[in-house]
């Protein structure tokens, strides 16, 4: 009978990988909040920034709701003593929880519109705050910024 030599053990170097170790997840972790750093107010500002111009879009149909009632009365303000109601437009809904549009004033051959930021959207757009046009389709702001920048 031919007696075998026993074999040398085999080390076991490998090791069964179950997960992440501490330093990737921290790592890891690590740049997801870098990112969230640079990403979250680059969202804010662009919200707010739409949110302006979703407005700005309203303030100017207004505008041309106001421009109809010239054409069909001669006059902004519809009778001597009554002022022109904004009609309830879909684009006044839709800005309603971030944007107040009213008529400032109205006489018969002027008028004024705003666009007044409220609650969240008061607080982050003070640049351009309150945005104005009138009959000559002459556009404003009451904040520090420029109307270019506001109106874009």
């Amino acid at each position: 009978m031919a007696t075998t030599a026993p074999t040398p053990a085999q080390p076991q170097h490998r090791r069964a990988r179950r997960g992440f170790t501490l330093i990737e997840l921290m790592i890891t972790v690590a740049i997801v909040a870098i990112l969230a750093a640079v990403a979250l107010p680059s969202y804010q500002r662009h919200v707010v920034r739409t949110q302006r111009a979703a407005a700005a879009a309203c303030l100017t149909e207004m505008a041309q709701f106001m421009e109809r009632v010239y054409v069909s009365n001669l006059r902004y303000d519809q009778n001597n003593s009554v002022a022109t109601a904004l009609p309830a437009a879909d684009c006044r809904d839709r800005v309603s929880a971030r944007y107040t549009i009213a008529i400032a004033s109205v006489g018969q051959r002027t008028f004024s519109l705003t666009a007044t930021p409220q609650g969240a959207q008061a607080s982050a757009d003070t640049g351009c705050a309150t945005l104005t046009v009138n009959q000559t389709g002459t556009r404003g702001v009451s904040g520090t910024d420029t109307v270019a920048n506001c109106w874009r």
